[in-house]
């Protein structure tokens, strides 16, 4: 009998390790982190400006003590690898300026993906994310995108951001700079205005990390929710939704190919591809099609 017992105990443990150490793929198999399979670009001599959250705390606002947070970690090294892949010069922004916070969870063994390894072995990006540049200090027109990160850490600052609102108006005025974000990221764009004091991105088609996302995962305690806010905004909010939105991925271009904002954090490779082959149509230095647009404004 306890021989048995003892049979039935290890092959459990024995289980248990299998999808322990098979839970990476597993997940990346069900949606997580998609490998990007599209056209890639080359566009040296183009600037790129990342923006993230400076907030560290998973807590209610205005707690200072909390579960630790900040930027996803992919929803900064995809699109940033994504750029400097294709020749462009980034630069790494926050509210704050100075030290980014990095979710730790997103650098977990189950979570982290090739572009995080590389940032990890990387002393470039880290200094660049131990330095980053503060927001105010930084003339947004000079860029040609300009991607804002997400993360639950964005929840509570890009936002409230007044600074970050007026300097996305004033990108989308200078009608160069392409602006994306994604996930929590789009939150740094509902508070941007149009010359008649409109919000910029009324009517427009985008996306965010989606409500039904956020419940699933059961962190509501943010001040913030990409898909309420957007839609308060005034903006089309579209998504792809699964049985689990966390593994769903979805990613729009406004009609006129202005912004580009993806779902989630599965969304951050699509994005910042999407928004190189505006830039690359632009510059006619490759030759590709159309990209496929919402029709709405």
């Amino acid at each position: 009998m306890f021989k048995q017992i003892g049979k039935v105990i290890k092959w459990l443990l024995g289980v248990g390790i299998v999808l322990a150490i098979s839970l990476p793929s597993i997940l990346h198999g069900l949606g997580l982190h998609p490998e990007y399979q599209g056209e890639t670009y080359n566009l040296p001599g183009k600037r790129a400006l990342i923006i993230t959250t400076s907030h560290g705390v998973l807590g209610l606002p205005g707690e200072l003590e909390g579960k630790s947070t900040g930027v996803m970690a992919s929803e900064m090294t995809h699109p940033y690898y994504g750029f400097t892949d294709a020749g462009m010069q980034v630069d790494v922004a926050s509210i704050k300026g100075g030290q980014i916070p990095v979710d730790p969870q997103t650098l977990s063994r189950i979570i982290k993906t090739p572009e995080d390894d590389r940032y990890l072995s990387d002393p470039t990006l880290q200094a660049k994310v131990n330095n980053s540049l503060l927001i105010d200090n930084i003339d947004f027109t000079q860029y040609d995108a300009i991607f804002l990160s997400g993360g639950w850490g964005a929840a509570y600052d890009l936002g409230y951001s007044e600074v970050l609102a007026e300097k996305i108006s004033k990108a989308y005025y200078a009608e160069e700079p392409i602006i994306g974000s994604v996930c929590h990221g789009a939150l740094g764009l509902i508070n941007a205005k149009d010359k008649q004091g409109n919000k910029l991105i009324a009517g427009r088609a985008m996306t965010g990390v989606t409500d039904k996302q956020i419940k699933q995962l059961g962190i509501e305690l943010t001040p913030q929710h990409p898909e309420a806010e957007l839609r308060k905004a005034g903006a089309l909010f579209e998504s792809q939704s699964k049985l689990i939105d966390f593994f769903a991925t979805h990613v729009v271009v406004d009609s006129e190919e202005r912004f580009v904002t993806g779902q989630n954090q599965n969304s951050g490779h699509e994005t910042a591809h999407q928004m190189m082959a505006i830039i690359a149509k632009r510059s006619a230095s490759l030759p590709i099609e159309s990209l496929p647009v919402n029709e709405a404004n």
